[in-house]
């Protein structure tokens, strides 16, 4: 319930404007793509004036900027529900693709081809840290990916075949991320767990985008199984690093 008693009757109702301009801005985004936006388009469903519209909201970047700030809240929110549940890496990346599944022109404004011409404040983006976090904190659950370092790994037997060495491209950019990880925060993950998230979200969006986008049409195949076996190819081999010894 909305909380009535500390809010004038004005600011109750320019809550709800701005809350129906964001109505009608999906709208358009869903019809048209972002880039089509148009406050001036808004206004007329409206029945207002361009001018009365703009006391609302700025610019068109002032609107796109909150869309995308109650996109990030979404997944986010829907992230954090997921992880109180108990939900592990496997459930998470599930609950992904339903959350892009819903919505997908939301989730093509947070993760698709940018806005011509728009430039997101510094601050747009502090809520996807959540995002992250909670992906990281699913990959440190995971039993630990071999380590990177030859004197700490175990002797091979002869007849088994060996890991690539700590010259491979895994073992260099798993390195790479001790000394660039500003992307984490101050989440505490070791540079392995870094790799592994970067793994999993870059794959799995992928997969999702080309899904999203309709690049799968025509191709008989089943996109859900084909997410899912990515998945489980990425759990399976610790999201890629098995080979970063």
């Amino acid at each position: 319930m909305a909380d009535t008693g500390t809010t004038t009757p004005r600011e109750r109702y320019r809550t709800q404007v701005r809350t129906e301009i964001k109505d009608h801005a999906w709208e358009q985004i869903a019809s048209a793509g972002a880039s089509a936006l148009s406050l001036n388009a808004i206004a007329k469903q409206m029945g207002m004036s361009g001018p009365a519209l703009y006391r609302y909201y700025a610019s068109r970047d002032e609107l796109i900027t909150e869309l995308i700030k109650d996109g990030y809240r979404s997944l986010a929110d829907t992230f954090h529900t997921a992880a109180a549940s108990g939900a592990d890496l496997a459930a998470l990346a599930h609950a992904l693709r339903r959350w892009a599944l819903a919505d997908p022109q939301r989730y093509f404004l947070l993760y698709g081809t940018p806005v011509p011409g728009y430039h997101a404040p510094d601050d747009t983006t502090a809520i996807s840290s959540e995002i992250m976090a909670t992906l990281l904190d699913a990959c440190a659950a995971l039993p630990s990916p071999p380590s990177s370092d030859p004197a700490s790994a175990p002797e091979q037997p002869s007849d088994r075949p060996s890991e690539q060495p700590a010259d491979s491209p895994a073992a260099v950019f798993t390195a790479h991320l001790a000394d660039h990880r500003q992307w984490a925060g101050d989440h505490p993950a070791p540079p392995a767990v870094l790799h592994r998230a970067l793994a999993f979200w870059t794959r799995l969006h992928g997969v999702l985008s080309l899904e999203l986008a309709g690049h799968f049409t025509g191709m008989s195949f089943d996109a859900e199984q084909l997410y899912a076996a990515e998945l489980d190819g990425l759990l399976a081999d610790g999201g890629g690093l098995h080979a970063a010894r």
